[in-house]
């Protein structure tokens, strides 16, 4: 008697049926899925051997860098989905506004805006600039296979502090005299980055990505009220944008993240996401309570706990599990970026107990 043949292996799920994209829409997954914003970057050694001696601006123009760089943490830590490695000022600098990243400090504008003039000179992205972009994300697409990738664009807002402030900022001071000086200024500044901003996405979504974040770093810094007249608009303007084709209520999902904003986040989700991403601030059930039943949760582990022993990350991410079943749907990710030091194999563990936890 022969033995039987093995059963050949079922095919993996396509990217639209992922985890990331089901608990996105709120649909039943087979465990919480589990990303981290920039698990591609310095903490990585390859990510280092790879960038070394060439600058930032440039390894995010180059497709085979950036699909290299994209894919090194899907090897290394089993994370459920891929984030495009890009840059928030990216748009910008395709566009022809002079930027450098600074090392050890961040963008850098040679021209700040400050005048109304300012506005009225800043040059638009023309899509046909992003070819690079869309061969990216096609590799990586056939690349990933099943694995989702998501889309990444800075959002209006942020976008608008680099280009007043001349750089990094923490009190914003510059940008919000200037909206508050120039309303009608301020409402062009982010109607282009607005469109600008949608076209970087929607070449992303075009070439094949899964969802999409809309990041808002520092949205956090503004009251509701003003979140609400002054940015909400132009932030919903990128969501409706990308409300045709691939996009959309039946298309890629969206989610919207920004630092420090717990009072902002029904607000937040009121943009246009489907996700809407929480910093460590502000706990989970809490969060789902304030941004309501209609919309999942993305987050929220505080980034230092991961430097921590690992009783105490096993016992926070443990929390931030339970937390987050309160929501909708739950991708775990952490309140903010992986930080520079931070070890790996951390990483790597995070992912294995996450999902031992909710399978």
């Amino acid at each position: 008697m022969t033995a039987a043949a093995d059963p050949a292996p079922m095919p993996a799920s396509p990217p639209a049926d992922s985890d990331l994209v089901r608990a996105a829409r709120g649909l039943p997954v087979r465990r919480t899925p589990v990303w981290f914003m920039r698990q591609a970057g310095r903490s990585l050694p390859e990510y280092r051997a790879l960038r070394a001696g060439t600058r930032m601006l440039e390894a995010c123009q180059d497709p085979d860098l950036v699909t290299e760089i994209t894919l090194q943490p899907v090897r290394r830590h089993g994370v459920d989905a891929a984030i495009l490695f890009s840059d928030i000022v990216l748009p910008l600098v395709v566009a022809g506004v002079d930027i450098e990243i600074e090392p050890g400090v961040g963008p850098v504008v040679a021209q700040p805006v400050r005048t109304v003039a300012d506005v009225d000179a800043l040059p638009p992205l023309e899509p046909d600039r992003l070819a690079f972009l869309a061969t990216a994300v096609r590799r990586l697409v056939a690349e990933l296979g099943a694995t989702p990738l998501i889309g990444f664009a800075g959002a209006p807002f942020t976008l608008a502090t680099y280009l007043i402030e001349g750089g990094p900022s923490k009190e914003h001071a510059r940008t919000k005299a200037f909206m508050y000086a120039e309303p009608e200024a301020w409402g062009r500044l982010l109607d282009r980055l607005a469109i600008s901003a949608a076209t970087f996405l929607r070449t992303q979504v075009d070439a094949g990505a899964s969802a999409v974040q809309l990041f808002d770093s520092w949205a956090g810094v503004l009251s509701a009220a003003d979140y609400a007249e002054r940015v909400l608009p132009h932030s919903r303007a990128v969501f409706d944008a990308l409300g045709s084709g691939r996009a959309g209520e039946d298309g890629v999902p969206r989610i919207h993240f920004g630092v420090g904003t717990g009072e902002l986040l029904p607000l937040v989700g009121d943009a246009g996401a489907d996700v809407v991403g929480v910093d460590w601030r502000v706990p989970l059930d809490e969060a789902a309570r304030r941004v309501g039943p209609q919309r999942s949760l993305q987050g929220n582990l505080d980034p230092a706990v991961l430097l921590a022993d690992r009783a105490t990350v096993d016992r926070e991410v443990r929390r931030v599990v339970e937390q987050g079943r309160a929501a909708r749907g739950h991708v775990f990710n952490l309140g903010h970026g992986v930080l520079p030091e931070t070890d790996p194999g951390v990483l790597t563990h995070v992912v294995e107990l996450v999902h031992e936890l909710t399978s």
